[in-house]
């Protein structure tokens, strides 16, 4: 099985949060690394495993970042990574696959679905073999224990609970193991 390495300068992990029960505010994360297990002939057997540095949140505005970096949000201090690992693919279509695995944030663990698909191979300009996926899940932050919130004097609440996760991954090919 081929294994892929993700390349953190091409690879993108983002998020979309309600904010003020009218607006969305969009994040992302820069610190991500991890690896693929993957073949384009046989998706069923992949596997994924991917850390996201948990500082290296980024929504646009310092103040922002510290406070979803302290102990009202990620506490990121305590709990310095976010992990996905993969449990089972599910093919759902030619280049579509429902990925299951375990999510951890904040040092919860949670199952999600990732809505996976594969975008292609090709050759880089140096000469790796790349491949690409897309992929998106909602969560609930509240599931992983991400519980900060403030009521609006006009009803509802300051930040909403479900975070839309959207991922871009490139990875350069590492290394192909033999078939046991």
């Amino acid at each position: 099985m081929p294994i892929w390495n993700i390349d953190p300068a091409h690879t993108g992990v983002e998020f979309a949060v309600r904010h003020m029960m009218v607006s969305k505010v969009r994040g992302k994360f820069t610190g991500v690394n991890g690896t693929i297990e993957f073949d384009p002939e046989n998706p069923t057997a992949g596997a994924v495993d991917v850390t996201i540095d948990a500082a290296t949140i980024d929504t646009g505005v310092e103040d922002r970042d510290n406070h979803l970096r302290s102990a009202d949000f990620l506490e990121v201090e305590k709990y310095p990574t976010i992990t996905f690992k993969s449990t089972k693919v599910e093919p759902t279509g030619e280049n579509t696959a429902k990925v299951y695995g375990n999510l951890t944030i904040h040092g919860v663990t949670r199952e999600v679905v990732l809505e996976a698909e594969y975008n292609g191979s090709g050759t880089s300009p140096y000469g790796q073999t790349i491949v690409g996926f897309s992929a998106t899940t909602k969560i609930n932050r509240e599931d992983f224990g991400l519980t900060w919130n403030v009521a609006l004097e006009a009803g509802g609440w300051l930040v909403g609970k479900d975070i839309t996760i959207s991922l871009e991954v490139e990875a350069i090919l590492a290394t192909e193991t033999a078939a046991v």
